[in-house]
């Protein structure tokens, strides 16, 4: 995309750029002036389009970066036209600038243009956990059935990841005809319509709905606001697309009545259109199940843990099935799946132990089912040990939540339960109510991570997990740091 193209998808204003500026090539599209790179378009935000846009908290205002983003070999720097205004400094840049009303609002603006002219299928993807999981199992299912995707980066799922993710299909030589479809995570963490936006800027023909979780309570207030919140997807739905809806959530299924087109659920407990049978989840880091689709039966294979990671693979299929792929090409398609990282990664170590890193992130449900996850793989296991950092933006209950992770931890067998950080005091804490008397409290991960690499035994299987805040990822960088993996002797 050129730039004068951009620019007037954006309805920027742009007097003093030359026509040669105009007609050249956006390489890529930046909103960090330390990353951004030769032939990018910088987008410089700033607090008051951050609040428009719903985010929370308070944020840095970019257009103090635009001299370093141009210096660095930027094309172009888009800026609040009543910033710029009376500021000298940055009035000198106007011939490389597109002035807008809100930086925010003209990126959105712009990834909609781009998806507009495109005009082709979107996979949109919500739920209070898995979200990044299930993207990767859907495009792996889709990509395997001959489809050129374009997917979210990592977890680009609010009002500046998805844009970005969409445009790019305009980025590094890339050009809209080489994607078939797209499938795209969309996620939420206050109560401004935040997927409500999402849909305005790609609004989806297939619409997932994983599960409702209190999360974000801190915010949302209660798990019907949650609800309410995660189905503004299907609201957003294109009346002639498909609702994939979680026939194990009940708060799910209730958003069936949102939409009068197709539906197709899955599920593993409730009857759904696809299911799982025959289920094994004793081996950690592999499911083996039966799956079952309007279009047939085949044997499959997940090399994940966790009944969580088969219904977002149930997920995935019931997106194949929407766009007619065999049962048979899903389940090859799933076989050859991997975790994707820091979300229930094993890794086993050569000294005898084994760690589920599912350190990204962490609410109570994902909590108890990665410790229901480890006690199915007990067998052989010496010491079961759960490292649980605190888990944020739960609101005014955050204290019993908390303490009722810990007490249902160890309730499930787990041996050793060590609190990370803040409320990890109170995990630690219902894990002591429970009769578990090997627990610790530490005041970070870093001071468990010294702890673990002197206190890890063979034949420990130890799951580290918490709030991405928490960085329990650096516990898990001790011990691969101390110890090599198996193998790697």
């Amino acid at each position: 995309m050129k730039v004068g193209e951009a620019a007037a998808l954006m309805g920027a204003q742009a007097t003093n750029v030359s026509a040669e500026l105009f007609d050249k090539q956006i390489n890529d599209y930046s909103i960090d002036s330390r990353s951004v790179g030769a032939g990018e378009l910088f987008f410089a935000l700033s607090q008051p389009d951050y609040v428009r846009a719903g985010f929370n908290g308070e944020f840095v205002d970019g257009h103090t970066f635009i001299a370093d983003a141009l210096a660095k070999g930027a094309i172009a720097a888009v800026a609040r036209a009543d910033r710029v205004s009376g500021d000298a400094e940055l009035e000198a840049f106007g011939d490389r600038l597109l002035l807008v009303e809100d930086a925010i609002a003209a990126l959105q603006q712009l990834a909609n243009g781009v998806y507009t002219a495109w005009g082709k299928p979107v996979v949109a993807i919500t739920g209070s956990a898995g979200k990044t999981t299930a993207k990767e199992l859907t495009a792996q299912v889709l990509t395997s059935a001959g489809h050129r995707v374009l997917k979210s980066e990592r977890n680009y799922n609010n009002g500046l990841g998805l844009p970005l993710s969409v445009l790019r299909m305009v980025s590094d030589g890339h050009a809209p005809d080489q994607f078939d479809l797209a499938v795209l995570e969309m996620g939420m963490s206050s109560p401004t319509h935040e997927i409500q936006r999402l849909c305005r800027i790609t609004p989806p023909d297939v619409a997932v709905e994983l599960m409702v979780a209190p999360v974000h309570l801190e915010y949302l207030g209660s798990i019907e606001n949650i609800a309410a919140a995660k189905a503004e997807l299907i609201e957003g739905l294109k009346p002639e697309g498909i609702a994939v809806l979680n026939a194990d959530d009940a708060l799910v299924m209730q958003m069936r009545e949102k939409h009068s087109g197709r539906v197709l659920t899955f599920g593993i407990d409730n009857d759904a259109d696809i299911s799982a049978t025959d289920i094994d989840t004793r081996s950690l880091g592999q499911i083996s199940f039966r799956l079952r689709t309007p279009l047939g039966e085949a044997q499959a294979s997940l090399a994940m843990s966790g009944r969580h990671n088969l219904s977002n693979a149930l997920a995935a299929a019931a997106v194949g099935t929407a766009f007619d792929v065999p049962t048979e090409e899903i389940a090859a398609a799933l076989k050859t799946a991997q975790s994707p990282k820091m979300r229930g990664q094993i890794f086993d170590f050569a000294a005898g132990f084994t760690v589920i890193d599912d350190s990204y992130n962490s609410n109570p449900r994902s909590l108890l089912n990665m410790v229901r996850t480890m006690a199915d793989a007990r067998q052989g296991r010496k010491r079961l040990i759960v490292i649980a950092g605190e888990m944020l933006e739960l609101g005014p209950d955050e204290v019993a939540l908390h303490r009722d992770a810990g007490r249902e931890i160890a309730e499930l067998g787990v041996n050793v339960v060590w609190g990370v950080r803040g409320l990890g005091t109170e995990i630690v804490a219902g894990a002591a109510e429970a009769g578990l008397s090997t627990t610790r409290f530490f005041e970070s991960s870093e001071d468990a991570a010294v702890e673990i690499v002197k206190e890890v035994k063979e034949g420990d299987l130890i799951l580290i997990k918490g709030s991405r805040g928490v960085a329990t990822d650096k516990v898990v960088s001790a011990l691969r740091a101390r110890f090599p993996l198996a193998g790697e002797e």
